[in-house]
């Protein structure tokens, strides 16, 4: 058995903060002279979103984006007074609590009169931005019904209610970089900020580029840009990895084996036996699982272990996966060093896991687990763990 490293861990989220701040200092440059915000909602992708908010304003982001007013004031509970926005809302979203938390409030039309309602109350213009849809179909106002909102806001705002402070949108398809909808959009965009000016709001920021918005469209940068998948150094497209972006990515999701024995040809594996060896083999037990966030249908990616890559095989387990070595020899690995994906060279990505599972990089590490300790260093990690910079979350 391989001795254990001076680290003990079974499985572990190794997040990069210097990496979140080498990727937000990328975007910065990128897009100048518009401004960053870095989206944290969903616990930062699954990174941890107060350790990755602030290592994100360290590196020069001037907002943060989240989709929860509660989200946002988790931020502030932690000590963070950076701008926040939050956008999705139900009639039972804290707006008061917003307000006292001085988190801005992104606003599609219904919200407009209970965001007005609480300002009453704490006795607080509300900070807003109104969205227009420019063609995604989810949240944002109608073009059709722009100017009534425009015009509500418009008198909320003469009566000392709210201040309008942006206008923003977002590209449905700017991960398809040749596709005519984000032209589209763009135009529509310019058109809705066009009309909200004429009415006299004087905006702040004007933001509609995503991620692969700002890599890919200059001209959709406009006032900020909203950076959610980069920052944590995952690519937004089908074939381009991250450092093709010049990008790092932060999370490396690593275990350790848990058992390790020699089997015959023909033995099945995992549940439903729909995987059998094809040869006298070595399985692999890691112990994760889909309880870990693991995708059950994750069979046929890889991981690294000893700086070779090996299958995933059989159907993943809530606690636990199997790999085969494809391999008559017998090593001992018990407690050898697995890598499920990172940024090193012999380990699989998250694009990887995600081709297998056959969905996409920003769910396989949004769903990594609460079970999976969070351990945050500073620089590229070793495999003994790099420089702890902060407690686990």
């Amino acid at each position: 058995m391989k001795p254990a490293s001076s680290e003990s861990f079974e499985r572990q989220a190794l997040i990069d903060l210097e990496a979140v701040r080498h990727n937000v200092r990328h975007f910065l440059e990128v897009a100048q002279p518009a401004r960053v915000m870095a989206v944290v909602k969903a616990d930062g992708y699954g990174h941890g979103a107060v350790p990755v908010a602030k290592a994100a304003l360290e590196a020069g982001a001037a907002w943060l984006g989240v989709a929860h007013i509660t989200e946002a004031l988790a931020l502030r509970a932690a000590g963070i007074d950076a701008p926040i926005l939050a956008w999705l809302h139900t009639p039972e979203s804290d707006f008061t609590a917003a307000l006292t938390a001085n988190v801005d409030i992104g606003i599609s039309g219904w919200e407009i009169d209970h965001v007005a309602a609480a300002a009453k109350e704490v006795q607080r213009p509300a900070r807003v931005h109104l969205k227009i849809d420019t063609g995604m179909g989810r949240n944002g106002c109608t073009p059709e019904r722009w100017e009534e909102l425009i015009g509500q806001a418009t008198a909320y705002q003469e009566e000392g209610l709210l201040r309008v402070v942006g206008v923003f949108s977002h590209l449905a398809v700017a991960d398809e970089p040749r596709r005519p909808e984000t032209d589209e959009q763009i135009d529509r965009f310019r058109d809705a900020v066009a009309l909200a000016e004429d009415a006299g709001l004087d905006l702040e920021v004007r933001h509609l580029a995503n991620t692969p918005g700002t890599l890919s469209r200059p001209d959709a940068h406009f006032d900020m840009v909203r950076v959610g998948l980069g920052i944590y150094g995952l690519s937004p497209f089908e074939n381009e990895r991250p450092a093709d972006l010049k990008l790092r990515p932060a999370m490396t999701l690593r275990s350790r084996v848990a058992n390790c024995k020699r089997v015959l040809q023909g033995q099945g594996v995992s549940y439903g036996l729909r995987y059998k060896t094809d040869a006298p083999s070595t399985l692999v037990l890691v112990p994760m699982g889909y309880g870990d966030g693991i995708p059950r249908t994750a069979s046929g990616a890889q991981v690294e272990i000893g700086g070779k890559r090996y299958d995933v095989v059989g159907r993943v387990a809530m606690d636990q996966f199997v790999v085969d070595l494809r391999t008559a020899e017998s090593p001992d690995l018990v407690g050898e060093e697995v890598t499920l994906f990172g940024p090193g060279e012999d380990a699989p990505g998250a694009e990887d896991w995600a081709a297998a599972a056959g969905t996409i990089n920003y769910e396989i590490v949004t769903r990594i687990s609460p079970r999976v300790p969070r351990v945050y260093v500073d620089g590229e990690a070793s495999n003994d763990g790099g420089v702890p910079a902060g407690s686990d979350a």
